[in-house]
């Protein structure tokens, strides 16, 4: 069976693919907003738009999650957070989810979301 691996990243952070696809799995790291002065709203759709695309890349969709881990800096943001979740994740195939209370890399970073989908 075949790995691929889509966007290795070199330093200076760490070295690690952004996308992991073996067999019909499909591993998703866990991403942050690239524009990190919006507020917890835009962050979260950010990574979620972000997300789509990776999960393109492996041939699959949202609609196949199976796990998600979501990281958030305050839950003070949760529902904001949840609001746009909630409008993105597919009604009828929801993954199993958590989200707990993290310090993230840097202080900008409000929200880092990590999936796992089938094909």
């Amino acid at each position: 069976m075949t790995i691929q691996r889509f966007e290795i990243t070199e330093g200076p952070g760490p070295r690690m693919s952004r996308c992991v696809v073996n067999g019909d799995m499909v591993y998703v790291c866990g991403l942050t907003a690239s524009d990190t002065s919006q507020d917890i709203s835009g962050q979260t759709q950010q990574i979620l738009d972000k997300i789509d695309g990776y999960l393109a890349k492996g041939g699959t969709s949202k609609s196949k999650l199976l796990t998600a881990q979501l990281w958030i800096t305050d839950m003070a943001n949760f529902k904001a957070m949840n609001q746009v979740w909630n409008a993105w994740v597919d009604p009828a195939n929801p993954p199993v989810r958590a989200c707990v209370r993290a310090d993230l890399a840097r202080p900008e970073i409000l929200v880092e979301i990590m999936v796992t989908a089938t094909k």
